[in-house]
This record gives C-alpha cells, structure tokens and sequence, in this order.
C-alpha cells in the first residue's frame, strides 16, 4: 500500500510544482499558458497563497512529490471571499493512480476552516479527464465560455463546475 501525505507547499518545492505545470503546457488542454514558466515568474503566486486561507499542498507518494492542489482566490473583490478556485496537477509519472480523487477531496475537507463554501474549476470543454474527475465528485456546471481561448489552432470553451462545501 502506498503512503500518500499532503504537506504545505514550500518555496523549496515550487521547481517541483513549475516543472508538473510545464508538463501539461503542449497538450493545449490543461492550462492557457503557451510557453513554459520560470519559477522566478511563479514566486509571487506562491507567496500570495497563504496557509490559513488559500494553501497549496504538495501531495507526497511513499515520499516523493507526485502532484500539487491550490485553493487560489476566486476573485478580489471581498464578498467572493467564500469562494476559491482549485487547481490540482499530477506529474505524469504518477497519473492513473487515484490521486486527482484524494487531492480534491483533501482541499474540500480543508475548505470550512479557510472559511471556503464553494469551490469552483475552470476546464478547458476537451479535457474530459478532468470533467470527468469533478463530475464524479459531484461538480456540477456553473457555466460555460465558448470559445474563449486559442490553444494548438483550436477555439476552446471553458467550463466552470462549481461544488458548495458544508
């Protein structure tokens, strides 16, 4: 059996995380970013999320980083206070294992004590994997954006699935 824990992420781990979020970049069916970031233009972002409201978490199989979650904020504005957006990212070698399941579940257990009663996804409408993991967890379909990005020559719609947390 595998042993899978969730630490804090640290800066010490932000190579890990840049290097998992470069690798979903040339499918154009993960991210809007076209070419790969630095960890020097993704410090600030780790530094914006703070433990005790917008955390991400490093989730560790039998010791070695396999993936990241973050609960970033939904919007500035202070009444969506409530609300966060999830993001989770597996490194390829540990996908197909179950971790995208305990990575989501492990924000949502999470979520009422960062004071978070909704989380919301943004999915590109041809990633049917990950539709596919939020609509088993019981994410419905808040929206949709059609055709609001170009990624690979192609106009992609953006789901918005969103869950309440009690």
């Amino acid at each position: 059996m595998r042993e899978i824990k969730f630490d804090l992420a640290t800066e010490a781990d932000l190579p890990f995380i840049v290097a998992v979020y470069n690798q979903t970049i040339p499918s154009h069916m993960v991210t809007a970013s076209l070419t790969p970031v630095t960890v020097s233009q993704r410090l600030p972002w780790l530094k914006a999320h703070k433990p005790d409201s917008h955390p991400i978490w490093v989730v560790r199989v039998d010791g070695k980083p396999a993936g990241w979650v973050s609960l970033s904020p939904y919007h500035p504005r202070a009444a969506y206070r409530i609300t966060a957006e999830i993001s989770i990212y597996i490194d390829q070698q540990f996908r197909h294992l179950g971790l995208g399941t305990k990575m989501v579940q492990h924000a949502e257990k999470a979520a009422p004590q960062l004071g978070i009663k909704n989380i919301v996804c943004l999915i590109f409408g041809a990633n049917l994997p990950s539709l596919g993991l939020f609509t088993k967890l019981g994410y419905q379909t808040w929206g949709t954006l059609p055709k609001v990005a170009e990624l690979g020559g192609r106009l992609m719609d953006l789901k918005i699935l969103g869950k309440g947390i009690h």
